[in-house]
């Protein structure tokens, strides 16, 4: 009997702290790192890692010692959000040295297969509003509309010469976290009128948008964006000064938001910020 009770005691402690575990994940926060450009780290609560468009190396705005990639560590996703080389960067160079999925529009995806670059049975070819969990069911992925232009460039193997191929459909994501904490990346975008779905129906507690201007939205239509169509609470601005043309900067889209409620965080390339 008293054998009995032990093993009872013991299971129901089991429950116990499994349970206390999971309460801690869900109240801890979420770890976001900006790279510069569109590059982003996320780390869940759970401690899923997921990289977005994971242009590194050849980043101009990324620091230098944080152009190791061994140094970003185990790495679960890697999510595209089109095909141009800002935003692809690393991608797959990660996946060979991490074992990362990858996750991209379904044509882009044939492209890339195609050229070989990756082992096939880490990439995830999906289309939009097709919710997928790749790390687990807590965790849902959601690819969105992005209203930019997509091509991938490559070396022809027998000429030598750079050629561009078929990049699909450029997108941003929603990402939903075990906690429900919901992450929109936008992708490189201008602004588009189904952004009042995105903000309606998914909600996002923190948007990461473009706001170069040029190739993306700029200050003024960022600013619209959030205020007239996302109603975001939390905004963190990307996609500017990197290159020339990108001449849109934090301070202009904080101006054209005016009073807002919005809270607009400014990381600089390198910095994690938790939320």
């Amino acid at each position: 009997m008293k054998s009995n009770f032990i093993t009872r005691l013991a299971a129901v402690a089991t429950v116990a702290i499994g349970a206390l575990a999971a309460s801690a994940a869900q109240a801890a926060d979420v770890s976001v790192q900006w790279f510069g450009q569109a590059a982003f780290k996320v780390v869940t609560p759970g401690g899923k890692v997921i990289l977005i468009d994971p242009f590194i190396t050849r980043n101009p705005k990324t620091p230098d010692d944080l152009k190791d990639l061994a140094a970003i560590g185990p790495v679960d996703l890697i999510l595209v959000t089109h095909g141009h080389g800002d935003h692809v960067g690393d991608t797959f160079k990660l996946a060979e040295m991490t074992g990362a999925l990858v996750a991209m529009n379904a044509d882009m995806g044939s492209t890339y297969q195609t050229l070989g670059v990756m082992d096939p049975k880490k990439l995830i070819r999906f289309n939009k509003s097709g919710p997928i969990r790749p790390i687990g069911d807590s965790i849902t992925i959601t690819m969105t509309h992005a209203e930019h232009s997509s091509s991938v460039s490559s070396k022809d193997p027998i000429s030598g010469k750079t050629v561009v191929l078929p990049g699909g459909e450029p997108a941003g994501y929603i990402l939903r976290l075990e906690n429900g904490f919901k992450i929109y990346h936008a992708g490189d975008t201008g602004v588009f009128g189904d952004m009042a779905f995105i903000g309606r129906y998914y909600r996002p507690d923190l948007a990461l948008l473009p706001i170069g201007g040029h190739f993306t939205m700029g200050p003024q239509h960022a600013a619209y964006a959030v205020k007239e169509l996302l109603r975001t609470p939390t905004v963190v601005p990307m996609h500017y000064g990197t290159f020339p043309p990108l001449k849109g900067t934090p301070e202009k889209f904080i101006e054209a938001l005016g009073n807002t409620p919005t809270n607009v965080v400014v990381m600089q390339p390198g910095e994690i910020r938790q939320f």
